[in-house]
């Protein structure tokens, strides 16, 4: 997305305990990559996240990178902070935010914690918390097919029915815009979608911990770089602005 806020790239590497190595791992590779002006967006407490000069650094910035590592972290140390209620500002008034692991699986209102991903799913397949509520609707999960987490995205789909189940391969990426209703998949692998509008029947509410869950009348997608998808109907299309290699 094109942004008339400037060229500042701010890092955020809360996810991490090893910020400051994170930090400069990414300045490297943006810089490779031709983003030149780049901010260190330091932030290990929520006393740092309260304070206004990160609001103003947030307001500076054109995009926002949230680094992997506990997403649990960063919701823990950012959520409800004037940093959060910044960024959600912001992000109203389109500011890009983008994240990679732990960064993507925090942006939408619901997210999942951690989970097994080679088990059938039930209650306990996975934990979930409040996320950064960036993309209410969705519930987004990462290394997906590389770590068989099918389901534990069904899981939180048994327990949350109605929203978007988002499974992102490694070397793939979505981009998404809420404005537009949209999002189009970039890079090797596939996405996995999870529509879970049309559910029918789940016993979540009945069911055991540790036993089974029943869940009927989800819709599955998996998509490569060269289509994109439409959030409001719900349907993939094929993307002739993206091009394949």
């Amino acid at each position: 997305m094109r942004s008339p806020r400037g060229r500042t790239l701010g890092l955020v590497t809360t996810a991490s305990r090893q910020g400051d190595d994170l930090f400069r791992q990414y300045r490297d590779i943006f810089g490779q990559l031709g983003v030149e002006d780049i901010v260190d967006v330091d932030l290990e407490t929520r006393r740092q996240a309260g304070q206004q000069q990160v609001a103003d650094r947030v307001r500076a910035c054109a995009t926002l990178f949230f680094s992997g590592g506990d997403q649990l972290r960063i919701t823990s140390v950012l959520g409800g902070t004037l940093f959060h209620h910044v960024l959600l500002q912001e992000h109203q008034r389109r500011l890009t935010i983008a994240g990679t692991s732990a960064g993507a699986s925090m942006m939408s209102d619901t997210m999942i914690v951690t989970g097994e991903g080679d088990e059938a799913p039930t209650k306990n397949t996975v934990r979930m918390a409040s996320g950064m509520g960036l993309w209410v609707g969705a519930v987004i999960d990462q290394h997906f097919t590389q770590r068989g987490r099918i389901g534990r995205l069904l899981s939180a789909l048994a327990q949350n029915p109605g929203v978007l189940g988002v499974g992102l391969d490694e070397d793939t990426a979505i981009e998404v815009d809420l404005s537009e209703q949209y999002l189009r998949v970039w890079g090797s692998r596939t996405v996995t979608l999870l529509d879970g509008s049309g559910v029918e029947e789940t016993n979540a509410s009945e069911s055991r911990a540790d036993r089974p869950l029943a869940i009927s009348g989800v819709r599955l997608h998996v998509l490569p770089q060269g289509y994109a998808f439409d959030l409001k109907a719900r349907h993939p299309i094929f993307d002739h602005d993206i091009r394949e290699d």
